[in-house]
């Protein structure tokens, strides 16, 4: 059976949930042959078979999932280095408001404080997706209810103890991930790191690098490196040590940052090692990194 493409716009809770399920199944959390049952989905996610019904069903019409006649949606063979489909919604998610929200932050185009008003006229969304989003920031521990109405972000990595805090438990996490049972490299997804570091370092001999290149592609290194992990807890808690950073300003990140080329050197090391199976050695090499970049940012 071949999934036919709907006309009508998916809500933005199906285009997240079903990017979430795109991005899992990238990550082998849903391994080739796995039968997607909307139960089990249901329960992983912490939505209800509605959305996971529809959400599959986009990801099926894309063919990046298998639809089989009275049987089920599976995961097929997934090639390396495969993107998730492009999915949009009638209006802005929750997710990508979130992301805006962040990157708004960083670039300080939002105060310490806010509420709720403000940020629904900036992004031109409903209450509830806000309020998804919202709910989303305070579990994560970015943002916090001020007494009275209105919110306002928790901590700062630009004060020296919670940075040196965020760097030992970085080390401690990642460490962690490298050595998970289910951790498994994508080829291709190393090579795209590789290249993408050895190109910066060439760029870099020629002109300067503006400090949201570097950021991007440091958060992208070590947050894929989470995903490899298989495992989504060590991921989540990558993503949001970086998202910490992010809600920072990026150029002041990197001001206060050491020298960016002794960092992706080590970055390639860990490539390097990885690529040789050797995750012993990468974990050693990791430890050395967050450590070192504590001592001397």
């Amino acid at each position: 059976m071949q999934a036919e493409k709907s006309t009508a716009r998916p809500t933005g809770l199906q285009v997240d949930l079903a990017r979430r399920i795109a991005n899992d199944i990238i990550s082998h959390i849903h391994a080739a042959g796995t039968h997607l049952s909307e139960e089990s989905l249901a329960r992983r996610y912490q939505v209800s078979r509605t959305p996971v019904r529809a959400a599959l069903k986009l990801l099926a019409a894309e063919h990046f999932i298998e639809s089989r006649p009275n049987s089920g949606y599976y995961v097929g063979e997934i090639p390396d280095g495969i993107a998730p489909p492009c999915l949009r919604a009638s209006g802005m998610t929750a997710d990508e408001v979130y992301t805006r929200l962040i990157e708004d932050r960083a670039d300080l185009k939002i105060p310490d404080h806010f509420n709720e008003r403000d940020l629904q006229q900036r992004y031109g969304v409903t209450r509830s997706v806000l309020a998804k989003t919202l709910v989303r920031l305070s579990a994560e521990a970015l943002i916090e209810k001020r007494q009275g109405h209105g919110w306002r972000f928790t901590y700062s990595l630009m004060e020296l103890e919670a940075r040196e805090e965020s760097y030992r438990f970085r080390a401690a996490v990642e460490c962690g991930a490298l050595l998970e049972p289910t951790f498994r490299t994508d080829p291709a997804a190393l090579r795209r790191l590789r290249a993408a570091h050895e190109a910066l370092l060439r760029d870099s001999a020629q002109a300067e690098i503006p400090p949201e290149v570097f950021f991007n592609l440091n958060a992208d290194f070590h947050e894929t490196l989470g995903r490899f992990s298989g495992n989504r807890f060590f991921l989540q808690a990558i993503q949001q040590q970086n998202q910490l950073r992010r809600l920072e300003s990026r150029s002041a990140f990197v001001r206060n940052s050491p020298r960016f080329r002794p960092s992706v050197e080590e970055h390639l090391a860990i490539i390097g090692a990885l690529e040789d199976e050797d995750r012993e050695w990468a974990v050693a090499i990791m430890r050395r990194h967050l450590l070192r970049v504590m001592r001397v940012a």
